[in-house]
């Protein structure tokens, strides 16, 4: 794998109701993560209404839905190599089934369904994930029923 590799991780149309982690990423035990954006989305509802979401440190995984590489965990370039990130039920993964441990919200937030929420920090204020550490995308807060679709881009640096 080349340093500097840039995968997304993306959940698409699903229906949340409930405060849920909707997409988790463990960064591998060779290479810690730089998150370069993070968005989330709606395209079946024009009634106004507010979402919370934060960017959040686990400290202990949620259980997810393992992500696999050409679905959900998606290269942003053909060359880039096999993601050093951890797939798996307690590690890269879409739609909490258990919350796991929620540490330190990287980044709150609030956003209107109808404009959608996007993450696109400079250079300076990317977050980093250690090696082995979890960042999660939540809904911190049930918003109202509605189908969504989110991401995180991710680069590694190892």
């Amino acid at each position: 794998m080349a340093a500097g590799d840039v995968y997304s991780i993306v959940h698409r149309r699903i229906v949340v109701a409930t405060a849920i982690t909707i997409i988790q990423v463990k960064a591998g035990a060779n290479s810690p993560l730089e998150i370069i954006r993070a968005w989330c989305n709606q395209s079946a509802s024009t009634t106004s209404a507010q979402v919370a979401i934060a960017l959040i440190r686990k400290s202990g995984a949620a259980t997810v839905t393992a992500g696999v590489v050409g679905t959900t965990v998606l290269k942003r370039s053909p060359n880039s190599g096999t993601p050093d990130l951890s797939l798996g039920t307690s590690a890269t993964g879409i739609t909490a089934t258990a919350e796991g441990t929620d540490s330190d919200e990287i980044y709150p937030d609030g956003f209107n369904n109808v404009g959608g929420w996007l993450y696109l920090p400079v250079p300076e204020e990317r977050v980093i994930v250690p090696v082995n550490g979890i960042i999660a995308l939540k809904f911190m807060a049930a918003p109202t029923s509605n189908t969504f679709t989110a991401g995180i881009v991710v680069r590694e640096l190892g």
